[in-house]
């Protein structure tokens, strides 16, 4: 349970997943969202094509696969949210850990809002989930 009160879904564990775990699933498993119940901010698709776009530019991945995997993003069945109520959340949360933005603080947010774990690949979010909200791994997430 997050510090600002996860709500559990009827249907099993709700998972909440950063950008990275984002790629990851597409890379990986994109039918994840199907079995899984999946959430995310709405910056999530932003910063998914971000991290593509730096692949490219720094020629570890090749353009066409890229733009094949941002396709993928677009099927991934996953909720994103960016109400009221996760902006103001994603604001105490930065303000808490001294952050000098809130786009990290979003994954924080809503995983504490509207998950039951956290499923984070970026080391910054995952480093201050402890005491916002409850850090699953990947495999647990695949499992």
């Amino acid at each position: 349970m997050g510090l600002y009160g996860a709500m559990s879904s009827e249907g099993g564990t709700r998972f909440a997943i950063d950008a990275v775990t984002a790629l990851r699933i597409v890379r990986d498993d994109p039918g994840i969202g199907s079995r899984r119940l999946l959430v995310g901010p709405a910056v999530l698709r932003s910063h998914v094509l971000s991290l593509l776009h730096r692949e490219v530019r720094d020629g570890s991945l090749d353009e066409k696969v890229a733009r094949a995997q941002l396709e993928d993003l677009a099927t991934l069945k996953i909720r994103l949210l960016g109400d009221r109520v996760s902006r103001a959340a994603a604001w105490r949360i930065a303000r808490q850990l001294d952050w000098d933005d809130t786009m990290s603080a979003e994954y924080l947010a809503v995983a504490s809002l509207q998950a039951d774990v956290l499923v984070a690949g970026d080391e910054r979010i995952a480093a201050a989930a402890p005491g916002i909200v409850t850090l699953a791994g990947y495999d647990e997430l695949r499992g």
